[in-house]
């Protein structure tokens, strides 16, 4: 099959060396330099290069606006887009500018899907990301394989715009976990217990969950090199927010989260691991959880 990948950036590159690794002719745009493991893929000059050569075309674009630039402005997808292709972005953008998107390409002709992704880099590098997807049955059905060779949870949860609220959905439950085992691991740290065994201690309880795995091992060795940057989540929480003020709806905690996650950008940490929100706390507290 032809492919086209744009966006090749920390899960971008990854997952698209799984659909080169599986045989499929891949074509792409990207302002940096190619990796090497995509050395077999064929860079175009224009999206909408990409887009008249490829089949399915998939994004990985920071946000909303990158979105719509690769889409819709001068030598766009749309302008290379014809009846029988798709356009499948697994970014993390507004559900509601989702939706306008996909009637301008079906406009054009083609199928749109949204279908935003979880798991970070090493689900990306491990092909086992979790993957929402919103759009017709039929396209879904005909892009499934290629979602199979990136990731394992894969769920089609309804039409356009659907997938993306699900993403959000998925950051508010991940920004208030991070919160609260950062809360945890600072108040066992505070008083004097070793923040690695409270938290192994933890892992076998019902308080166990991924976070707390993943999350919690950086908060306390200190390994903030970003998996998924404080930036970029700040930006899903802020979709959850202006979405949650758009339906009349409170999320309290997801707002007090965007908060600790505004004093790690205040400080210059928006580009460390989400993790390192665990920093805002101990910011207040004066104390780090790896401290004894």
């Amino acid at each position: 099959m032809k492919i086209g990948f744009i966006g090749l950036g920390i899960m971008g590159s990854p997952m698209a060396q799984h659909l080169l690794a599986a045989k499929h002719e891949l074509f792409v745009r990207t302002r940096s330099k190619v990796p090497a493991e995509l050395a077999g893929a064929t860079v175009c000059a224009t999206n909408a290069d990409v887009a008249r050569t490829a089949d399915i075309i998939f994004l990985m674009l920071p946000d909303t606006p990158d979105v719509e630039a690769v889409l819709f402005g001068k030598d766009g997808v749309v302008e290379g887009l014809s009846a029988g292709k798709v356009v499948v972005d697994m970014s993390s953008i507004s559900p509601i500018e989702t939706k306008a998107f996909a009637q301008k390409v079906n406009a054009a002709g083609a199928e749109y899907l949204d279908a935003p992704v979880s798991g970070g880099e090493v689900g990306a590098k491990a092909a086992s990301l979790t993957i929402m997807v919103g759009g017709a049955d039929a396209t879904f059905e005909r892009v499934k394989p290629l979602f199979e060779l990136m990731g394992k949870n894969i769920t089609h949860v309804g039409g356009n715009g659907d997938g993306q609220t699900t993403k959000v959905a998925n950051q508010i439950i991940v920004a208030l976990n991070i919160a609260a085992v950062g809360e945890a691991l600072l108040f066992a740290s505070k008083a004097g217990a070793d923040p690695a065994k409270v938290r192994a201690a933890l892992m076998g309880g019902f308080a166990s969950s991924r976070i707390l795995e993943v999350h919690g091992e950086r908060m306390i060795k200190r390994t903030f090199n970003p998996g998924f940057r404080i930036a970029l989540h700040q930006k899903d929480l802020g979709l959850a927010l202006s979405g949650a003020k758009a339906m009349g709806v409170a999320l309290p905690q997801t707002a007090s989260a965007a908060q600790l996650m505004q004093v790690c950008a205040a400080h210059g940490w928006d580009q460390l691991d989400h993790s390192a929100l665990v920093k805002s706390l101990e910011l207040m507290a004066s104390h780090e959880v790896s401290e004894g």
